[in-house]
């Protein structure tokens, strides 16, 4: 894959994690956009459009814990996102 498709997909992520519909969704996935994308080769940022093309709600109830998260998003970028602390990244 060339540099300039995988980042075109990089900030397409980016938007889609800051514009997703739901702001409590919003706050944590624009965040966590910010701080990771721009490092994901091809695979991770695959991953990460796969969980981007998840609903809201259920996103929503991975991450906080309040349903249980499916194999089907399970793996690296997951946990590095269930493992992220928006409010430690702040400017």
């Amino acid at each position: 894959m060339q540099e300039d498709e995988l980042d075109i997909r990089r900030r397409r992520a980016r938007f889609r994690s800051w514009h997703r519909g739901t702001k409590e969704t919003d706050v944590i996935l624009g965040p966590f956009a910010d701080a990771h994308v721009a490092g994901f080769g091809e695979a991770e940022i695959a991953a990460y459009e796969r969980l981007l093309e998840e609903e809201d709600p259920d996103i929503y109830a991975w991450l906080t814990g309040t349903a249980p998260i499916p194999e089907r998003v399970r793996g690296p970028v997951l946990d590095l996102l269930l493992a992220f602390k928006p409010y430690h990244h702040r400017p």
